[in-house]
């Protein structure tokens, strides 16, 4: 598993579909990682942030990673009395399900984003907005997954919380904003 010490500002630390046979007899859960496990391992996803370095460029950052390590957006430090910036970070990654996912349940899971995202497959939103806090979130991706094809997966993760007290739990501490 990750190590929980990390904070990762990714659009899919440890991001996967699951897939669960529909019938109680043959319940089997399947794992496909769509990001790595840890930086050793990260996944090349598309990026692009809409504030700070190198915005508007898309280019590649391995996921799980902070984009501002990657040379992307702004840096900010936790008790800063300026403004944090309001950047979004985009994802994308093009993934395929197999045939054999036909009549199966899935699942996007993510084992952590740490700010307000906002996910899509194939063009269409997965459901609500996962609002802050790092911890394990999950979509049922069924009726939009293709199985057989290419697949679409974009998620929007936002450095600033839309909910001023997720904002000031995440954000107003005595460390750097990743």
């Amino acid at each position: 598993m990750k190590p929980r010490f990390l904070r990762f500002v990714a659009a899919a630390c440890l991001t996967r579909l699951l897939s669960a046979a529909l019938t109680a007899a043959d319940l089997q859960t399947e794992q496909h990682y769509l990001s790595g496990r840890g930086p050793k391992d990260a996944v090349p996803w598309e990026f692009s942030v809409t504030a700070g370095r190198r915005a508007g460029e898309w280019s590649t950052i391995p996921v799980p990673s902070q984009w501002e390590l990657q040379g992307f957006g702004t840096y900010n430090y936790g008790q800063e009395p300026v403004a944090k910036s309001a950047e979004h970070g985009l994802y994308r990654l093009r993934f395929g399900a197999p045939d054999a996912w036909k009549g199966r349940v899935i699942r996007l899971v993510f084992e952590g984003v740490m700010t307000d995202a906002s996910v899509k497959v194939n063009g269409k939103s997965v459901g609500p907005v996962h609002q802050g806090g790092f911890y394990r979130f999950s979509y049922d991706v069924t009726p939009l997954l293709k199985p057989g094809t290419d697949n679409l997966l974009e998620v929007d993760v936002a450095k600033v919380s839309a909910n001023a007290d997720t904002e000031s739990a995440e954000r107003g501490g005595d460390y750097w904003v990743f």
